[in-house]
């Protein structure tokens, strides 16, 4: 029968679980939604425990759907295919908080699956994943000390947020998954922007308490449809022979787990030689059940030590005080082909971290439910069996290693350059390991950037964190190794820049971790990071000023977008021979945008310059190189830029006058012009103007004016210029009406007629014509009424040749 129960978090979001409709055969079902996202969450467990083994073997599997998005799957294969990175990481956030919550003696297989079947593009699936395992779990049989809830929690405008959209997510300040049951926190992993540390712990608390309601409505529907769970084998003790072990090898082991006596490697051969003898000294014929006995009860005779040593004693394996770093060693450029490299060791553990610089075309694709996007950041990291002295098969990338990569990752994403053209690959291979090379990963990846020549933010440092507590006694120690991470109580990764936290990531083994607790371990931790920054910046303390010249150089335009076809060309003709005539890689983005890459200096500045030409926009005021390309009787056109012409008029091609274009400028020409006004598609140009600056520049004296020159620079067309006193007129005698000849007004304001011819006419020159009738000035006669003379008139300018002006009435020639 189907059972519902929803619960209301803060910021109104409604979390609804369902049980009893769907998969009614598994163990355990929850058909749980949140908006338009849904997902079938299921539990089942065989029903009898696997022979042979001594852990609980737990699978746990989270999938998403093109489908759920409303997409269809892109390339030839038509279906999902193995999982994706963003699959497995939930798939691991499902996984850890659950996973200590079973019983101790539980070994029945158990398979924990999430379905995404809807997905809405605001509210990310992996939070209501967690809260459906955990939900589908407690309704089943299977035995569980839960429930737990999860809840992401951003932080945007000083306020803190339940589950925020993708939208509030990229403005927010802090990205954190809090997991926990109603009495304490289990999991919390978070990315930041360089948030503080009592900003964290805030934010923890705030999730805790949306926890304890996801927790309280999962607990109402087991109340409604749960099954009873089964029934578990207690705990043995057998204190007496834990006893006699510890007498009999306890000093001798003490001394084994010293690694400050002994290395690594050393302390483990002296801790195995001794279980070796132990099961020697066995009975004759004892079977496997003595021997897992042995191993057994020896594993929790090193714990007590450790725990003992830790809390009584106040000691560490290494003998290290609490708070102490082990000891640092970096080097960079340790490799001469990779862009950029580092070696970071901090005690036993070691890693080499390459930064490789590529262009746009070697960022990574991503499909998903979403549709696709690209990466153009990626953080790798490998663990060879060899790092711990161990054999062991390489058969590709396992959930660990893409889990110690993502928390790297996001550690160094939020202190990369806002706008690069690059794309970015770092690689973290772990050469030696005892504990945290995750955090290693972090110091070797910022430290690989900046030796690439990457401008970071801030360089960027992790350090792993350890809780040893029994009752009310705790010991927090900084940078754990690798009995410390095994026994200890919780595994604390803790990462970030002077400012603030950029990364973190905490498994708790054990509830009753306070907010004190949490905020020691953090201040701690602060303090170890800020130590390894000061060992970092001794090394490199910023971005190398030049790159690898193995790398690519990248150079970024940016072109109006009206001539991005220009540059694309007809069927991408025009990008094809410039990417062929200079070996370089382009891309080009719908805003204009040009990254033009080469490792070839030469090359790169080949294909810059011939982009420029083609996108070039002509500028008011400035000046080009630019070839003749066609003369006219009024002027030449000049090609500035590929396919940009402009005029060149009559008028601006010297100081001095000019009678025929083709005495200065020939078809092919090459000259210096100045932009004078765009007027659309019409460019101005001006030689003169170019020559008169020169002129200015040397010093040199104004050209003298020639014969037929009015000398300097003319006025604007239509104004008034000044000639300078004239001498008097002198004073004229009206003629008879019966003359012939008829004086024109306007006197002295005409110029030969032989002069105008030689003038011309001029672009933007406009005739302009005496009135008809009227009043002649005084010393003139008068125009007869309806006089045909029509000949041009221009005060301060040009007007036509001889004979311009037709007949006056009368048949009378004009004088």
């Amino acid at each position: 029968m189907k059972q519902e129960v929803s619960v209301e978090l803060a910021g109104g979001k409604r979390i609804t679980f369902e049980t009893g409709r769907i998969a009614k055969q598994a163990s355990g079902a929850a058909f749980t939604s949140c908006g338009d996202t849904v997902i079938l969450a299921t539990a089942v467990g065989a029903p009898e425990p696997k022979e042979g083994i001594d852990f609980f073997p737990l699978t746990v599997e989270y999938r998403e759907t093109t489908y759920a998005g409303g997409r269809i799957p892109g390339g030839f294969i038509k279906r999902e295919g193995r999982p994706s990175e963003k699959e497995i990481l939930t798939s691991r956030q499902i996984d850890r908080p659950i996973r200590p919550l079973f019983p101790e003696t539980y070994r029945n297989e158990t398979q924990v699956v999430a379905f995404v079947y809807s997905a809405d593009k605001e509210n990310d699936p992996d939070a209501i994943a967690i809260n459906a395992a955990s939900c589908a779990i407690a309704l089943s049989d299977v035995p569980f000390e839960g429930p737990i809830g999860a809840v992401r929690v951003g932080l945007v405008d000083g306020e803190f947020i339940v589950n925020p959209t993708y939208a509030e997510r990229a403005v927010s300040k802090l990205n954190i998954m809090v997991a926990g049951t109603k009495d304490g926190i289990v999991m919390v992993e978070s990315g930041a922007k360089e948030v503080s540390e009592d900003q964290v712990v805030d934010a923890i608390e705030f999730g805790h308490g949306q926890v304890k309601l996801i927790c309280a409505a999962i607990m109402e529907l087991v109340g409604l449809a749960g099954k009873p769970k089964r029934a578990t084998k207690p705990l043995e003790v057998d204190t007496a022979y834990a006893e006699s072990m510890k007498v009999q090898i306890g000093d001798r082991l003490i001394d084994a787990v010293d690694t400050q006596k002994y290395d690594k490697l050393t302390s483990y051969t002296k801790i195995k030689e001794l279980k070796d003898e132990l099961k020697k000294s066995l009975p004759e014929g004892s079977d496997a059940a003595a021997s897992k006995k042995l191993g057994k009860y020896y594993d929790q005779l090193r714990e007590e030590i450790f725990r003992i040593q830790v809390l009584k004693d106040r000691i560490r394996p290494d003998r290290r005080a609490f708070d102490q770093v082990r000891q640092i060693d970096i080097e960079v450029g340790i490799l001469p082909r990779p862009h950029g490299s580092a070696l970071f060791q901090r005690g036993e553990t070691q890693a080499i971290v390459t930064a490789t610089l590529g262009t746009g075309d070697d960022a990574q694709r991503m499909e998903s439910y979403q549709g696709e996007e690209k990466r153009r950041f990626m953080l790798h990291y490998n663990f060879p069996p060899y790092s711990v002295g161990e054999v062991g098969r390489m058969t590709g990338t396992g959930r660990r290693e893409i889990g110690h990569g993502a928390l790297a990752y996001r550690a160094i994403e939020a202190v990369l350059p806002a706008e690069s053209p690059y794309t970015l690959r770092v690689v973290s291979d772990i050469t030696e390991s005892n504990g945290s090379s995750s955090m290693a990963s972090v110091c070797g990846a910022s430290l690989a950037l900046m030796h690439a020549g990457i401008p970071l933010k801030a360089a960027v440092a992790g350090i792993a964190m350890g809780l040893v507590k029994e009752g009310d006694d705790y010991a927090i120690l900084t940078d754990i190794a690798g009995a410390e991470d095994h026994y200890g109580d919780m595994d604390f990764k803790v990462a970030g820049t002077r400012e603030g936290i950029t990364a973190l990531q905490m498994d708790i083994k054990i509830m009753g971790i306070t907010p004190q607790i949490m905020r020691e371990a953090l201040a701690q931790a602060k303090a170890a990071r800020l130590f390894l920054l000061d060992k970092m910046d001794a090394v490199i303390s910023g971005a190398r000023e030049e790159k690898s010249r193995y790398a690519p150089q990248i150079k970024t335009l940016q072109i109006p977008t009206d001539k991005i076809r220009d540059l694309i060309g007809p069927g991408g003709k025009v990008i094809r021979s410039i990417i062929e005539a200079t070996q370089v890689k382009i891309d080009v983005d719908d805003t204009g945008k040009v990254d033009v890459s080469s490792s070839d200096p030469d090359g790169l500045a080949r294909a810059l310059q011939m982009i420029t030409d083609i996108t070039a926009v002509p500028e008011i005021g400035k000046t080009y190189l630019g070839k003749v390309v066609r003369l006219a009787e009024f002027g030449a056109f000049v090609e500035i830029f590929p396919g940009t012409d402009g005029l060149l008029h009559v008028s601006e091609i010297a100081e001095h006058r000019v009678k025929e274009v083709k005495d200065e400028l020939r078809e092919g020409d090459t000259v210096l012009v100045k932009v004078l006004g765009i007027e659309g598609n019409r460019i101005k140009l001006s030689r003169k103007a170019v020559l008169k600056e020169q002129r200015a520049k040397l010093g040199l004296p104004d050209p003298e004016p020639q014969a037929d020159d009015r000398g300097g620079d003319r006025p604007e067309r239509g104004g008034d210029r000044d000639r300078g006193p004239r001498p008097p007129r002198p004073e004229r005698t009206a003629p008879a009406p019966s003359e012939e000849t008829i004086t024109l007004e306007g006197g002295d304001d005409f110029e030969d007629d032989d002069e105008d011819d030689e003038d011309g006419d001029e672009e933007g020159d406009e005739p302009e014509t005496t009135t008809e009738g009227g009043e002649a000035p005084a010393g003139g006669a008068p125009r007869p009424a309806g006089s045909g003379n029509k000949r041009r008139r221009r005060r301060g300018g040009r007007r036509g040749g001889p004979g311009a002006g037709g007949q006056a009435a009368g048949g009378a020639p004009t004088a």
